[in-house]
């Protein structure tokens, strides 16, 4: 994560497009406190100029040749976690924006946003923070909404953020899986699961398995961990 007050932050661009390569970096350098330290036009660039420069951000196109930018942002996620990585895309629908989250993208922006939204968006997911577009957000809202809701009753000694997690662990996901889903770093999602293992007082995941699945969680899932 960058420090904020200190040294700019450095910004790798990835887009195929030549011209709106160009008029976003000119669109940056009139910004202080950012610095762009590279460009790619393909996925393929991208993971190798993030390797090389070790940006704070890279603001990411999906349809790009080659690799993708999703694969581009798994790639650049799994060797530099560091990194935090901005889709800026023309494409809204579903399968692209979960694809990007579960790649690890730390936030989604729809081209045509304007400076001050890019700029903020830029800055926020430097500092750790999960930044959607105005319409992505709603996306993301309908798609939660329409989730089952954890039973709050369930486990009341539980937040509602370890609830949401054992859930999760009590349909079978990985700790990597459930990063991936809830936009965490696997720290927080390993802390949230000793947390739980705790309160429950349970001594390993089979043990809180089997408890969420009595009180009515998880549903359908593969076999527990062990």
């Amino acid at each position: 994560m960058a420090d904020l007050g200190t040294e700019p932050l450095r910004i790798l661009l990835a887009d195929d497009h030549d011209a709106f390569r160009s008029g976003l970096a000119a669109l940056l350098a009139t910004v202080g406190g950012i610095e762009v330290v590279g460009e790619a036009s393909s996925g393929e660039e991208a993971v190798r100029a993030a390797a090389a420069t070790q940006p704070d951000v890279v603001v990411m196109d999906l349809n790009m040749p080659g690799s993708d930018g999703i694969e581009a942002t798994r790639r650049i996620v799994a060797t530099s976690p560091h990194i935090a990585v901005l889709v800026v895309s023309m494409y809204e629908d579903d399968d692209l924006v979960f694809g990007a989250l579960k790649a690890g993208a730390r936030g989604y922006l729809l081209k045509g946003a304007d400076r001050a939204e890019l700029v903020r968006a830029i800055r926020g997911v430097a500092s750790g923070e999960a930044i959607f577009g105005a319409g992505i957000a709603r996306r993301l809202m309908a798609y939660f909404a329409a989730r089952p809701a954890v039973a709050p009753a369930v486990f009341p000694e539980l937040t509602e953020r370890e609830r949401e997690i054992l859930d999760m662990v009590a349909r079978g996901k990985s700790n990597a899986e459930i990063t991936q889903r809830l936009v965490l770093s696997p720290k927080t999602v390993r802390n949230h699961v000793s947390n739980i293992f705790s309160k429950l007082q349970v001594a390993d995941r089979a043990q809180a398995i089997v408890r969420a699945r009595q009180a009515g969680l998880g549903g359908e899932g593969r076999a527990p961990e062990r």
